[in-house]
């Protein structure tokens, strides 16, 4: 469904991402781990046209991502849900949903998928008409995963969606990140919290200085003894 290849990224003279070739398929959960500055949110931010590559090619369905704007890459069937979550402060947890539906003109069926995200969300529904700046952290990551889900995604890039949680609300978001999945969302995920992010995943790419130096199954990753010493404690 997507694929890097050999993609080098960077920040002007910085170098970020040293062409990473990596692929994701439809049905698939895959994850990007390692430390932080090593490169996992700048992959997204490629994905989703918000940073163009040095070199390398990225291609969603067969298609080459690398000339196309970031509302054409949403048109196409990829949402990204950020770190941090940046939901609309000032606007309403209504209002926040509606805007992440702003490719579409099915007004009947934003409303349907706005239904199934209260039925996802419970506590999104109890807060609708709630500003989404005073929700709590884990509200407003709920929030924000609702907001990529009313695109319609058929991949959603999901960015240390546990960030700042407790942990029972981290929980409660991987078993929703699963839930999205057995429903037939490809997911790629960026988490610090690697121990979750291997449960969850099919397969895992490790970052290390911008570089993949390690791939494979998640529960072969998980198992690995450099792996488990760098990211697993």
């Amino acid at each position: 469904m997507l694929e890097l290849s050999a993609v080098t990224l960077a920040y002007g003279p910085v170098l970020a991402v040293s062409e990473a070739t990596l692929r994701i398929g439809q049905g698939e959960i895959v994850t990007l781990i390692g430390s932080n500055g090593a490169g996992k949110t700048t992959i997204l931010r490629a994905v989703s046209g918000l940073l163009a590559p040095k070199s390398g090619a990225i291609t969603f369905q067969g298609r080459n991502l690398g000339r196309l704007s970031p509302d054409k890459i949403v048109r196409l069937g990829l949402a990204h849900c950020p770190e941090g979550r940046q939901v609309l402060a000032s606007l309403s947890v209504r209002d926040n949903l509606e805007l992440g539906a702003y490719i579409r003109s099915d007004t009947a069926g934003i409303r349907q998928d706005m239904e199934l995200v209260f039925d996802l969300f419970p506590r999104l529904r109890e807060r609708a008409a709630q500003l989404a700046g005073t929700l709590s952290g884990g509200e407003q990551q709920m929030l924000a995963i609702g907001r990529a889900l009313m695109c319609r995604p058929k991949l959603l890039l999901l960015d240390e969606p546990s960030l700042g949680l407790a942990p029972i609300i981290a929980q409660g978001i991987f078993n929703i990140i699963t839930n999205l999945n057995a429903q037939g969302v490809t997911i790629l995920l960026v988490e610090q919290n690697a121990h979750m992010a291997m449960k969850i995943a099919h397969r895992a790419y490790v970052l290390e200085a911008g570089q993949i130096v390690a791939q494979g199954q998640a529960k072969d990753l998980a198992g690995d003894e450099r792996v488990k010493k760098a990211y697993l404690g």
